[in-house]
């Protein structure tokens, strides 16, 4: 069996810091997960990070690699020697050769043995990103939604008043941990279409309503839809062209505050009449020479 780099694995310099050590692990270890890397060498590479980091990271089995280097097989002999002992070198080392298993190396079990084997780290689950697109009239009202992750059906609870562009984040169902470690996190970002005629400006809502001109002139009722259904208004004589009017609580719900909503702007556009009649012609020159 050959010797192996572990520096040269973790792409680090023989004199970096046990901060450095950490920072080339936790980078090479995100790249090469099996769960989020697909290349078909991706396993096998992320093994040699694991157990590079295995003896680089814990200061006894570094000292040793760092000492030997080269001639790890002898390392026993040599250790053996410098505390004045004697040894059957006919008996390998100790019978703790376990021929690479649980994903580590022949060569790591021949120098380190059961003694080099510390409990795996842990490494977290990556988080995942999803997206999810609503109608606005959808978060008008909380309601549940169920959506697939995984191949898992996960219930959502969706609050009244989302906003476009809004991420939530579920907890637990993102990618699955390592060694033991706790699953990521699954956040979702909401995409909101606007399928209705009102224009939302955070919870306030705002539409133009076209308004007859007699109406405008004399004043009178009108009647508008709104989301919280069909609303009466009365309409001011003499209302000119642009005036807004504001109806307080028929807006959009706050986000997550049941019951509470905000305005409603409404800003009336004359429409002046068209294929007018002899008649209504006549009346309007009489109102005109009135007027002057």
């Amino acid at each position: 069996m050959e010797f192996i780099d572990y520096y040269k694995i973790l792409g680090i310099s023989k004199n970096a810091s046990a901060d450095d050590i950490k920072k080339a692990y936790r980078k090479l270890a995100r790249q090469y997960h099996p769960d989020t890397n697909k290349e078909s060498n991706a396993n096998k590479k992320f093994q040699e990070i694991n157990e590079a980091n295995e003896v680089l990271s814990d200061p006894e089995n570094r000292k040793k690699y760092d000492k030997y280097g080269k001639d790890w097989q002898h390392s026993d002999k040599f250790e053996q020697a410098g505390r004045g002992g004697q040894q059957d070198f006919g008996g390998g080392f100790g019978g703790q050769f376990h021929g690479g298993d649980e994903g580590f190396s022949d060569f790591f079990s021949s120098m380190f043995g059961n003694g080099g084997r510390r409990t795996q780290a842990k490494y977290r689950g990556q988080d995942l990103n999803a997206s999810l697109q609503l109608n606005l009239t959808d978060v008008f009202k909380t309601h549940q939604q169920t959506i697939t992750v995984n191949g898992k059906n996960v219930r959502l609870t969706i609050p009244a008043g989302m906003e476009d562009g809004q991420v939530i984040k579920l907890s637990g169902y993102g990618a699955p941990g390592t060694n033991g470690g706790t699953q990521g996190d699954l956040y979702i970002t909401f995409q909101l279409i606007n399928n209705s005629s009102f224009k939302r400006t955070g919870s306030d809502l705002h539409f133009n309503y076209e308004l007859d001109l007699y109406t405008a002139i004399l004043g009178g009722d009108i009647t508008v839809d709104t989301l919280h259904g069909k609303l009466k208004l009365k309409v001011k004589p003499e209302t000119q062209n642009n005036t807004r009017s504001r109806i307080k609580g028929k807006g959009f719900p706050l986000y997550k505050s049941e019951g509470q909503y905000g305005d409603l702007f409404i800003t009336y556009t004359i429409k002046t009449p068209v294929n007018l009649s002899e008649k209504e012609r006549i009346l309007f020159e009489e109102l005109q020479k009135l007027a002057k």
